[in-house]
């Protein structure tokens, strides 16, 4: 009877792991009450080569308090479109992916050192990020002296360049001003030599039927 009684947790311990085990392993599948489906998610730089990409922390200056404000910390980029060419610069907070800077670089732009520091640089521009166009003051802050570098010296060579581009358009438009003002200086002359001309031809018709009619009449004369 003893044995019996010390036996019997055993059997019970055996009897509980199996029906642990069965549940545990019971090979029913669950399926989700919401399925979810991946989405394409745009920035809008699809279109757009990167030439520039490094991490910074990004500063505008509030006229306001008179002050220098923190817009963020992320990854700056200059962007260059595809089709037209343009380049503009694009900066992202690191966390929310919110537009921080947003603007187009042109032949105007000009980056300064700012407060005697290397790793630092400010400059104006004309932004887009706050979805209308406002004339802000960005200063700029990089990890290291050789990315600010790299950067200043890319946006200078961008803005060199389409300043020489405009220079020439000024000049094709200014040639062109040039050509069409000769044109129409020849046209005039043209026309005020034919107007001269066909004047001659008419006086020289009036003298001719002037003279035929003093001729009738002496002829008239002379007969009667």
């Amino acid at each position: 009877m003893a044995s019996t009684d010390v036996d019997r947790p055993e059997e019970e311990e055996t009897a509980t792991d199996t029906a642990a085990g069965d549940e545990e392993d019971t090979g029913a599948h669950v399926a989700p009450i919401v399925r979810l489906e991946e989405v394409a998610v745009t920035t809008g730089e699809e279109d757009e080569d990167v030439l520039i990409d490094f991490k910074a922390k990004l500063y505008r200056f509030d006229k306001e308090g008179n002050q220098w404000k923190e817009r963020g910390s992320g990854n700056v980029k200059l962007l260059k479109h595809k089709e037209t060419g343009k380049i503009r610069l694009v900066m992202r907070q690191a966390k929310t992916l919110k537009i921080c800077a947003n603007h187009l670089v042109l032949a105007s732009t000009k980056l300064q050192e700012h407060a005697g520091s290397d790793k630092s640089c400010v400059w104006h521009a004309m932004d887009y990020s706050d979805g209308e166009l406002k004339e802000e003051m960005f200063a700029i802050r990089f990890g290291s002296v050789k990315n600010c570098k790299l950067f200043k010296e890319t946006v200078e060579e961008i803005a060199e360049s389409l300043g020489e581009i405009e220079e020439t358009e000024d000049q094709d438009a200014s040639s062109a001003a040039g050509l069409l003002e000769k044109l129409s200086v020849t046209e005039s002359t043209t026309e005020e030599s034919n107007a001269t001309e066909a004047a001659a031809v008419e006086d020289e018709n009036k003298e001719k039927g002037h003279q035929e009619k003093q001729v009738e009449a002496e002829e008239s004369s002379s007969t009667s």
